[in-house]
C-alpha cells in the first residue's frame, strides 16, 4: 500500500512539472525531422534510384529499416499542397 501510494506522488508530481513545463511553453520530445533534410532528400534519391538496395540505403545512411520507409513516405510542403490541388 505504501509503494503505491509513494508510485502516485512520484505520477503527480510528473504530471504537474510537465504542466508547468508546457505553461512556460516548452514541450517534450525528439523534435522532428524536416522533409526538406538533406539526409531525407538523399534517401528518396537513392530510392528512386533503383539499382540501390534498401538494405544498402540503410547502410550507406546509417539509419533504420523503419526510419527509412518513414523517411521515404514524408511529404514536403509543396507536395502536400499540390497533392491538396490534385483532389
Amino acid at each position: 500500500m505504501l509503494a503505491e501510494f509513494e508510485r502516485n506522488l512520484i505520477s503527480e508530481r510528473t504530471k504537474a512539472g510537465l504542466e508547468a513545463a508546457r505553461a512556460r511553453g516548452r514541450t517534450g520530445g525528439r523534435p522532428p525531422t524536416l522533409a526538406t533534410s538533406k539526409k531525407v532528400q538523399l534517401a528518396r534519391q537513392l530510392f528512386a534510384d533503383k539499382t540501390n538496395t534498401i538494405k544498402d540505403i540503410c547502410k550507406t545512411l546509417t539509419i533504420s529499416k523503419s526510419t527509412f520507409y518513414r523517411y521515404v513516405g514524408m511529404q514536403t510542403r509543396s507536395e502536400k499542397e499540390q497533392a491538396a490541388v490534385d483532389q
